[in-house]
């Protein structure tokens, strides 16, 4: 598998990845996190544009994709029922997805994000135990609650060396 900046022309795969994810959240218990139209194309055009956005491919074609963006994450500048292990530089995973026919895609782009950036956060719906499971077994740790701009609470995840 490689991991690769997204391009205008991966819109299409990433469209297909995002409609297939809102399916498979739905039959595993959580229909509610991504709206009908989340992520959107103009979000994702967007999120290309800033150099953000990347794709996993093998055998020519896209597995998954998801979003790294470093830097202050506004979201999490409030954190209730628990804390940040540190106040240390980091990078948030976000829109992670799969195109669902490789087994360990979540796996391979959070290995690659973590050589990226020392400290990795990610935040996601209390009905998503599929994405929990998946950050828990790939070395995060539940922090405590977030809550988006439209105030959603999501549950917020850590990974990375403690400060001392």
């Amino acid at each position: 598998m490689e991991i690769r900046k997204a391009t205008q022309q991966d819109l299409p795969a990433l469209m297909d990845i995002f409609d297939r994810a809102r399916r498979f959240m739905a039959q595993t218990g959580n229909p509610t996190q991504w709206r009908p139209d989340y992520p959107g194309l103009a979000l994702m055009k967007q999120q290309i544009a800033q150099g953000v956005c990347y794709v996993c491919t093998g055998q020519g074609r896209v597995e998954g994709t998801f979003c790294l963006i470093f830097g202050p994450d506004p979201t999490y500048a409030v954190i209730e029922d628990g804390a940040w292990p540190d106040d240390a530089p980091y990078a948030t995973i976000h829109r992670l997805a799969s195109a669902g026919r490789v087994h360990g895609i979540a796996e391979t782009c959070i290995r690659w994000c973590a050589g990226q950036s020392h400290t990795l956060r990610a935040d996601t719906h209390a009905d998503n135990k599929v994405m929990q499971h998946l950050l828990e077994k790939n070395g995060f740790v539940r922090c405590g609650i977030i809550h988006l701009a439209n105030g959603s609470p999501r549950l917020a995840y850590w990974r990375g060396e403690p400060s001392r």
